[in-house]
């Protein structure tokens, strides 16, 4: 059962909008507690200056147990490995010269971290950087600023957190050019979608096929932040195999469906994973959200039960993986 209400703040901060925010509360566990949606809307949907100098205490943690729960999902017992890639393309910093350093921000972090962090603080606290200076040149000033983002992250997070700079898009290669794009497949214009609210029944078992697996993707995926309900638009990648694998117009249905829902982008990648685990029990699975870049930062998470099926370009430390549509 879903229900809808209002939380109206009796009395805001100077600067800060008396706005209402609206939950959507799954029983029997809620999604979330009055006390963490709180947290979480700190700074979105709310006008915030930037921070004019480095701010680490912007920095707002997320625990990810909150929505793992209404999907059966317990944090010592998770049916997957996988990471969340976050691409930063507004970093940016002085030299001691006051010479500007430009470039774009890679952030590796596992999915078992219990936190994962708020977009928009992240953003706010990346642009704390921007008029701080660091370093006689460039390599001296990149090197301790990378060092103390890994270290701040890291004791936000409570995980390994792996950060990389690039001088900008140097992309090694498409993870994901061999799988097969739904919506352009001839058959798919002829199915009719109506369900925009996640339908997991959708998902339907191939009768009629002698393969065992499906690697598809789709540029369709639309869902909404939690907090404002701004759209958030992306591509997905399945890789599946199993005695039983997903008929195609049901998967791309199903996809279509997650176009109302209100999570984070790694909940929306740990939804449909766990949704077609518990469907279809294959013995691989890979699923891949890649989202477009909002506030010059996009997140990319990725979650398989076999290591070796991560996108290889996309988790590698060095690497940049080429752009999709939405990217």
């Amino acid at each position: 059962m879903r229900h809808d209400c209002t939380l109206t703040c009796l009395a805001p901060k100077p600067g800060f909008n008396n706005d209402s925010i609206h939950l959507r509360i799954v029983e029997p566990s809620p999604l979330l507690t009055i006390k963490t949606m709180n947290n979480e809307a700190k700074y979105l949907g709310k006008a915030i200056n930037y921070p004019k100098h480095y701010a680490p205490e912007i920095l707002v943690p997320v625990p990810r147990h909150l929505n793992r729960e209404i999907y059966g999902l317990a944090d010592n017992n998770l049916p997957f490995t996988g990471y969340d890639i976050w691409h930063a393309y507004e970093l940016s910093f002085l030299t001691q010269k006051g010479m500007p350093v430009t470039g774009l921000l890679k952030i590796i972090y596992p999915a078992d971290s219990p936190n994962i962090v708020e977009s928009k603080s992240l953003k706010l606290y990346l642009n704390s950087f921007n008029m701080e200076r660091y370093g006689s040149n460039k390599d001296e000033g990149l090197n301790i600023v990378i060092n103390t983002i890994t270290e701040d992250l890291e004791k936000m997070l409570k995980t390994d957190v792996k950060a990389l700079f690039f001088k900008g898009h140097e992309p090694s290669g498409s993870d994901f050019g061999h799988y097969a794009i739904l919506e352009e497949l001839p058959e798919m214009q002829e199915v009719e979608f109506s369900q925009y609210q996640e339908a997991p029944e959708l998902l339907t078992t191939e009768k009629e096929t002698s393969e065992n697996k499906i690697k598809a993707g789709t540029h369709l995926l639309r869902s909404n932040c939690k907090v404002t309900f701004q759209p958030d638009w992306g591509s997905a990648f399945i890789h599946l195999k199993g005695t039983q694998i997903p008929e195609k117009a049901g998967l791309l249905k199903y996809l279509v469906s997650i176009r109302n829902e209100n999570h984070f982008h790694e909940e929306i990648c740990e939804m449909i994973y766990k949704r077609l685990w518990d469907q279809f029990s294959p013995d691989e699975l890979m699923v891949s959200c890649i989202y477009t870049r909002r506030g010059g930062i996009d997140i990319c998470p990725v979650r398989t039960n076999l290591p070796e099926l991560m996108p290889v370009n996309l988790i590698h430390e060095n690497r940049l993986m080429s752009k999709l549509l939405r990217q």
